[in-house]
């Protein structure tokens, strides 16, 4: 989805920082102290160097190194990215923002035209997108100026250079430790309320939910290899209790959560969706739902807003536009909720999945040139996905959690116009294992494969995510490409859906023709050396797949195949009742399908079972609505990039 601009906010404090001038401009001696050069790249430090710099920057700025540490595991798992910005325009492994630098002057890129509803009850509802401005930013988007200022490093060295970077977030933390008119103890747990004021939240909830899962990083500590080789770690301290007592003078609004639908170990509020009339029977932006009484709830959409955050706000209290669930915001995890979840949002393109969907958007853009997510938002999505699946049932995995991406096209003529986010640098495989359910390889010899790529070390090349045409930033991905023969020279894997006029699939950003995606599972098709195949749109499409670095793990479970004697079968984009089932006044929605076919001898995963179902309103009032479900059974499969169906009439099920 496509969002616009922000809107200000502002940050408090009450003292003045105590260190002299000339201990400011020391901190710009201290980094050819840690080894790296004053023009080196973030992936530059020396071996072990970027623990020092952590050590040395908690030393000079008065801060407890595990604190620093902590915070820095929050926004980036110590990550320096080569010193390009994270989806909400923050750098290096302290997170510093600049977001007038890395977000304002980015080009916007449209990853589809569907009509998010989705239903052809009703016309369709095509807003029309607009890019972020670099006006009235608010303070959590440029904490890198007020880090130059605090240091006497230039913005640019901040940006790039890791052991400034780590400087830089330090000074903040020792500065809102001054602000508070705390002491600049050597005990973490008298830190609190200073980690909660570098989350950027305004309100204390979300500060505090910050805070905490710092604290609980350093209780439970940490052990990890960055994306530029260095050892970080960080002890446990698992007695460390902070005093939290002090975020009460810490001057945050208070933010309820009456009225939302999250658990308690997330930070959330209620901004509600419209549900109105706009003119001539028109309204928006969700309709009204009794779920999972009348229908059950089977699927979680995994968005990004391709837009900040307050941008994102206005647009779903909007009537005239689209609608989800849940917005998550990127640099403190704190989480809006706007449709309750009986209810029915308008978000991933195709009416079947949102009657059985809940849509989350996370703040971020799919073609930000070498994107990344903080680790808090993956936190707190995480924590919310698992409320979900335990309240609704929805098992963890790639068949019921979805990327908008997964998400099919219910007719061929709206194929080429689906979304394509959150895209191939959502790490699937992080965020799995923050579920509790890591995808790992099966014990029990089967015929599938799981898709399971290294995600730092796999960096396909991406297209367009600046120019057309152009290379993206190096960068790790969930996705693996797929080509028509065990040969990389060979042509991609075409999609008719998606290319009707028969163009050859590309290496854009936003073209899903040819990728599989970690934690999808497909069935196997054929192995040749480095490379394996998988079934896939219909093809036999090969993917390389080393030993020494797999791409792929085997995996069991149910599959499907055309039945005895036909040849060939087709493909659904949703599963709709038989006609036979439309009570008196509901309009029989046709059973079209798409243009894919599955032939004789293919095999392809499958998921669940379930009856054809169909939502009908088309109307504000909802006295004419319905649900409709009926008895011709279908099985979701993972048939592409995105899931589809099949009659279960039409095929086996195999082990």
């Amino acid at each position: 989805m496509h969002w616009s601009a922000t809107e200000p906010k502002g940050t408090t404090g009450h003292r003045r920082a105590r260190r002299s001038a000339g201990a400011v401009a020391s901190a710009a001696l201290l980094l050819p102290l840690l080894g790296a050069a004053p023009s080196s790249s973030a992936e530059e430090v020396p071996a072990a160097g970027l623990q020092r710099a952590f050590a040395a920057a908690a030393a000079e700025y008065h801060v407890p190194q595990s604190v620093l540490l902590a915070v820095s595991y929050l926004q980036s798992r110590w990550d320096a990215h080569a010193g390009a910005p994270s989806v909400t325009g923050g750098y290096g492994p302290m997170h510093l923002t600049d977001a007038r630098t890395a977000i304002a002057g980015t080009p916007h890129h449209s990853d589809g035209t569907e009509d998010a509803r989705g239903d052809s009850s009703r016309p369709a509802l095509l807003p029309a997108a607009s890019a972020p401005t670099d006006s009235q930013l608010p303070a959590r988007l440029k904490t890198l100026t007020k880090a130059a200022d605090l240091t006497g490093l230039p913005a640019e060295r901040l940006r790039t250079d890791a052991a400034a970077n780590v400087a830089g977030g330090a000074a903040l933390l020792a500065a809102a430790q001054r602000d508070l008119g705390e002491p600049l103890s050597d005990d973490a747990a008298d830190w609190y309320a200073a980690v909660a004021r570098f989350s950027g939240a305004d309100d204390s909830t979300t500060a505090a939910t910050y805070a905490d899962d710092a604290y609980e990083v350093m209780r439970a500590g940490e052990r990890r290899t960055t994306d530029a080789g260095q050892q970080v770690t960080l002890a446990a301290q698992p007695r460390l209790n902070p005093d939290t007592a002090q975020l009460s003078g810490a001057g945050l609004r208070t933010a309820s959560a009456d009225g939302t639908e999250c658990p308690r170990t997330v930070s959330c509020e209620w901004i509600p969706a419209p549900y109105e009339e706009f003119g001539e029977g028109d309204y928006g932006n969700h309709d009204l739902g009794d779920r999972p009484a009348s229908q059950s709830i089977k699927y979680i959409v995994i968005h990004d807003t391709e837009g900040t955050w307050d941008g994102v706000l206005n647009l779903v209290q909007d009537p005239t536009y689209v609608s989800w669930n849940y917005t998550l915001r990127s640099t403190d995890g704190h989480i809006a909720q706007h449709v309750k979840a009986k209810d029915v949002a308008w978000h991933a393109g195709n009416w079947y999945i949102n009657a059985k969907s809940i849509g989350l958007e996370h703040e971020g853009f799919l073609t930000a040139p070498d994107a990344w997510y903080t680790e808090e938002m993956y936190r707190a999505s995480a924590r919310l996905v698992r409320y979900l699946s335990r309240k609704y049932d929805i098992p963890l995995d790639r068949q019921h959690v979805l990327g908008h991406d997964n998400v099919p096209g219910p007719t061929t003529s709206t194929i080429p116009g689906m979304h394509t986010d959150p895209g191939p640098y959502w790490d699937w495989q992080h965020y799995f294992t923050l579920l509790g359910h890591p995808f790992h390889r099966s014990f029990r010899k089967g015929d599938l494969v799981t898709v399971l790529p290294d995600f730092d070390a796999n960096q396909p090349v991406y297209t367009g995510c600046v120019t057309k045409g152009e290379p993206c930033a190096a960068h790790g991905s969930s996705e693996v490409r797929l080509y028509s023969q065990p040969d990389e020279s060979s042509p991609l894997i075409q999609d008719i859906g998606l290319y009707p006029k028969g163009d050859a699939s590309t290496t854009g950003v936003n073209d899903v023709a040819s990728r599989v995606s970690t934690g999808q599972r497909y069935a196997l098709a054929g192995r040749d050396g480095d490379w394996t195949a998988i079934w896939y749109l219909g093809q036999k499409a090969w993917f390389k797949n080393p030993r020494k670095q797999p791409t792929a793990v085997r995996a069991s479970g149910p599959a499907v195949t055309p039945k005895e004697g036909l040849a060939q079968i087709p493909v659904y984009g949703r599963a709709y009742p038989e006609k036979e089932a439309y009570p008196a006044g509901v309009p029989v929605q046709s059973v079209s399908p798409l243009p894919y076919k599955i032939l004789a001898g293919q095999r392809y995963a499958a998921g669940d079972k379930v009856p054809g179902e169909y939502f009908y309103a088309p109307t504000f009032d909802t006295t004419p609505h319905r649900v409709v479900i009926g008895t011709d059974m279908y099985y979701e499969i993972q048939f592409g990039h995105r899931v589809e169906f099949v009659r279960a009439a039409d095929v086996d099920l195999v082990p």
